[in-house]
């Protein structure tokens, strides 16, 4: 009797539901601490990846001008995002329109299309790009192409028909490619970083509010996003440099941002 007791006397008791909500007060108070961060180290990676990504392209960029007399690729009527033939096996034509810029590179580059894409893209793009396709899955499926043609092309008329790099003021102040929406921004604030140099003025205008493009405009300030306005990112983009060293640029109305970023002309009086 007396060790039934003392066994009885042993047992455990459980937790009581106030002790069990406490418990579970806490772990959610941890979480709501940690999910932010473990979302910022995840954005951090992606950023990471596709300024890596830009790096190698802008050493295939720099191989490719070294056996071709140091011009420029004049890639003609390629403004989209498609690597492949509508069997998607077959490459397309450099130059060929519908064709994304990266073509041109793809010899020179391991991986052939996967370091044109940015996962940052992909988490901002959603689904949903500023061309629509036909043809194989790879021509057609939006998660390919923002996985394969991220980044967009300097197009300004001053940067193609085969331009001599040695023709450009300094290779590190010529924006050759960077994060866009677009395969191929032509040269206009309607869809570049530059405001035409009018302090004030706005740029990507096409990509704004009222613009054809408006939807996209999130794909492009994508890195370190902040803020849910779909005209505001508090983000930013990562351009390469034709010297092929990489830099962020903070989401940006264009004052910042020089026109001859674009043409590779020499600062005007004054600095611009």
């Amino acid at each position: 009797m007396k060790l039934e007791r003392m066994l009885m006397g042993r047992k455990s008791r459980g937790f009581t539901l106030i002790e069990l909500l406490v418990v579970i007060a806490i772990i959610a108070v941890l979480l709501a601490i940690i999910m932010p961060a473990m979302r910022k180290i995840k954005e951090v990676a992606r950023e990471t990846a596709c300024k890596s990504n830009l790096r190698n392209v802008g050493l295939a960029v720099a191989m490719y001008l070294d056996d071709f007399d140091r011009k420029i690729p004049n890639t003609g009527s390629s403004n989209q995002h498609q690597w492949f033939e509508a069997d998607g096996l077959t490459y397309r034509k450099p130059g060929s329109s519908g064709t994304y810029w990266g073509i041109y590179y793809r010899d020179y580059i391991k991986d052939q299309t996967k370091i044109f894409g940015c996962p940052s893209f992909q988490s901002t793009a959603g689904t949903r790009l500023i061309y629509t396709y036909s043809g194989s899955e790879k021509s057609t499926d939006s998660d390919y192409v923002i996985q394969n043609a991220a980044f967009g092309l300097n197009h300004h008329d001053r940067a193609r028909h085969n331009r001599n790099t040695n023709t450009i003021y300094r290779l590190a102040e010529f924006l050759y490619a960077s994060d866009h929406a677009e395969p191929r921004p032509d040269g206009n604030p309607d869809d570049c970083f530059h405001n035409n140099d009018v302090i004030g003025a706005m740029n990507l205008t096409g990509y704004r509010s009222g613009g054809t493009r408006s939807f996209s405009y999130r794909q492009i300030f994508r890195h370190n996003v902040r803020y849910p306005d779909p005209y505001r990112t508090g983000g930013r983009a990562n351009i390469l440099w034709l010297d092929g060293h990489v830099t962020p640029l903070e989401e940006t109305t264009g004052d910042d941002v020089f026109l001859r970023w674009y043409t590779g002309d020499k600062p005007k009086p004054g600095g611009r």
